[in-house]
């Protein structure tokens, strides 16, 4: 773990003379998969921008961050690595995370303790472990931070850090739950029977790896202060999450519109059509989006990229070998900045055929980048990409016919490109930056620090 700083750090000099100290948490700060690592990246980068000190404290994968943003290294066993998922650590690790905890007292060594009991029974306690934690670090350096921003962990831990004075807003991209209910929907499809053994093995197994949104559940309840990304996700979260619909707030997400932009010496690819929907999971539709290109592919050339990493165990193969794609579809993979640029660039299209998304980074990217977008009509992509035909071509999710013949419209029809280009671009300029995002959540945390005060007040 970081030593972090020993003492309160001084108030920074800024343009406004209340500038904050910010404790900003994320479990897993991967700056790969998923929107959390970039969501923290960018919020965290314009805060320091607005004159805001902020202190990341992340669980590995570390972020990436930009300068003047410090990273607070809070260590978990880290057993679901890319390289060794369901990693079992060696007596050597055992060994020095021990040695580790008596130096800062043994319920360290009990965090990891309950950590691997609960992986090896195949449960997901990263949230869980990682908000411990990191209530023991802010508990040990009282006054450091004037407010804690949680990024989707809502572990016990956060609850025990509002218990201990600290101010805590949250963010709550989507309900989980969502995810979930999608996976065991789908079970069927890879199990025909319902009575069989591997069925219900891998039922147990969804709910046991879910298991933590239980808990999820219970916190955010607690959390008198939460922002989403979106109306739909505010919906689905009351609906599905139990929490009040005047604990929830919505900032939306935004995209470094200085980076992702048209590069006018970046030559697009004919008939380039890119997804970042790697994960072979129902939730972002992949299936649907391959079977869509190989009616596509009778009628048209193609060309398709997916920015992403196959899975351990991934059906992509078989799945591409069926459809007769496996000639025409690359992946990428752990690419830089810069390069995603490039490939947004170079894509005639972007399709993002998610079932279900609380925001959508990829759709907002393609935009940002003046490049043409087909999105699904499922959760808040409606929100993000406004009226189909503006900035994007909307079709409903899971609908490969309806999806076939918008990518087919878009591919054919230069005029239709140019005006989608022209329209995304126009469209996150409007309503999508990081500064909007970060401005949004300072709204949020002074808000949270005045119910305090007057709650003091009264007291």
């Amino acid at each position: 773990m970081s030593a972090g700083p020993s003492r309160p750090p001084a108030r920074p000099q800024g343009p406004d003379a209340a500038s904050l100290r910010i404790a900003w948490l994320i479990y897993r700060g991967n700056p790969h998969s998923g929107g959390q690592g970039v969501y923290t990246r960018y919020v965290a980068r314009e805060l320091r921008e607005l004159g805001h000190h902020v202190d990341v404290l992340s669980g590995q994968p570390w972020p990436v961050l930009d300068e003047g943003v410090e990273l607070i290294k809070i260590p978990s066993l880290d057993l679901f690595r890319a390289d060794d998922p369901w990693h079992v650590p060696r007596p050597a690790e055992v060994a020095e995370r021990f040695s580790r905890a008596r130096q800062i007292g043994l319920a360290e060594f009990g965090i990891d303790a309950l950590e691997f009991a609960h992986m090896m029974t195949s449960g997901f306690p990263e949230p869980w472990t990682y908000s411990l934690r990191a209530r023991r670090y802010l508990r040990a350096r009282p006054g450091t931070y004037d407010i804690c921003h949680d990024n989707q962990c809502f572990g016990y831990g956060i609850k025990g850090i509002a218990d201990d004075g600290l101010p805590v807003v949250a963010t709550l991209h989507h309900p989980i739950t969502v995810d979930r209910d999608l996976e065991i929907a789908d079970l069927p499809r890879v199990f025909p029977s319902k009575r069989s053994l591997a069925y219900a093995k891998r039922r147990w197994s969804l709910w046991r790896w879910y298991g933590f949104l239980g808990m999820q559940m219970k916190v955010a309840k607690e959390i008198p202060r939460i922002i989403t990304v979106s109306a739909s996700s505010k919906r689905d979260i009351v609906a599905q999450m139990g929490v009040r619909d005047e604990q929830l707030h919505i900032v939306p997400v935004g995209v470094d519109h200085e980076r992702f932009k048209p590069l006018p010496h970046v030559t697009r690819r004919p008939h380039r059509i890119m997804t970042t929907a790697s994960a072979d999971v129902p939730l972002k539709g992949l299936r649907p989006l391959l079977e869509a290109l190989a009616k596509v592919r009778t009628e048209h050339p193609i060309d398709v990229t997916i920015v992403g990493k196959q899975r351990e165990g991934s059906v992509l193969p078989e799945l591409l070998k069926r459809l007769g794609l496996e000639d025409v579809v690359t992946f990428e993979s752990g690419v830089s900045d810069d390069r995603i640029v490039e490939l947004y660039n170079e894509a005639e299209m972007v399709v993002v055929p998610s079932l279900y998304e609380g925001f959508s980074i990829p759709a907002i990217e393609a935009m940002a980048c003046g490049t043409p977008l087909i999105t699904t009509t499922g959760g808040a992509l409606p929100e993000v990409v406004g009226p189909s035909g503006e900035a994007a071509l909307t079709v409903p999710p899971n609908d490969s016919d309806a999806l076939s013949v918008a990518i087919l419209q878009v591919l054919r029809s230069p005029e239709l490109r140019a005006k989608l280009s022209a329209g995304g671009r126009a469209r996150v300029l409007k309503g999508f930056t990081w500064r909007i995002a970060a401005d949004g959540c300072v709204d949020q945390y002074r808000a949270e620090l005045e119910d305090r005060a007057r709650a003091s007040s009264r007291n």
